[in-house]
């Protein structure tokens, strides 16, 4: 197949096109992998060199992302996320009309940082239950989330988490009832290769990062997290 090009119209400028309409109408989804280079110059009947332009056009329109080694893969559709005194991942997604989900990467106790002992008040040395998880929306991940739970006031925490839905479900529980978010500080960073791997994005592009504090009805700190 060749691409027929307009006048004044290059033939990479009609595969970036050709491509856009078809991540625009679901051909390929979030999350999905292009065909390579060699197969997309085989389809359009160009070089690899007009190909390879076309994909940069659609990596600096944001609709691709390049993972070293693996390929070009479409970029995940931005979300409309509140943060407030009660912010919940699951509720959040919900009420925008997105299917929230969570994989557990991992459930571990163990000795508590500097940094985790001063934001949950602990004295050091002092044990904390850390989850690891990446959460979804509509089947894609959009988050890697690390949270850290006081041990020695949360035991049955871990299994709880494993359990449950949902963090908010693992807190009731084990008798935490409510929460509210103390405070979110957020900061821009890169990924690092083993997020941009759970994110299925490049580890050259920026991510959100978001820590943040939550407390109990009596203020006390029951979780630190970083996501």
């Amino acid at each position: 197949m060749t691409v027929e090009t307009a006048a004044g119209r290059s033939l990479w400028q009609g595969i970036r096109d050709a491509l856009s309409r078809e991540v625009a109408a679901g051909l390929y989804a979030p999350g999905t992998k292009l065909p390579t280079e060699a197969a997309l110059a085989r389809r359009f009947g160009v070089n690899r060199h007009t190909v390879r332009r076309a994909l940069a056009a659609l990596f600096e329109a944001g609709q691709i992302h390049v993972r070293r080694g693996a390929g070009a893969f479409v970029t995940q559709p931005r979300l409309d996320y509140a943060i407030g005194p009660r912010t919940r991942f699951s509720q959040n997604l919900t009420a925008t009309g997105h299917t929230p989900a969570r994989q557990i990467l991992r459930i571990e106790t163990v000795n508590a940082d500097e940094n985790e002992c001063g934001k949950l008040s602990l004295t050091a040395p002092a044990l904390v239950h850390v989850m690891e998880s990446v959460s979804e929306a509509n089947g894609v991940p959009v988050t890697y989330g690390r949270s850290a739970f006081p041990a020695v006031r949360l035991p049955d925490l871990p299994q709880a988490l494993a359990e449950e839905p949902t963090i908010t479900a693992a807190l009731a529980r084990v008798g935490i009832d409510d929460y509210q978010r103390l405070w979110t500080r957020l900061t821009a960073e890169r990924p690092g290769a083993m997020i941009a791997r759970h994110l299925r994005m490049s580890e050259t592009s920026p991510v959100l990062r978001s820590d943040s504090l939550d407390t109990d009805a009596d203020g006390q700190p029951i979780c630190y997290g970083i996501s």
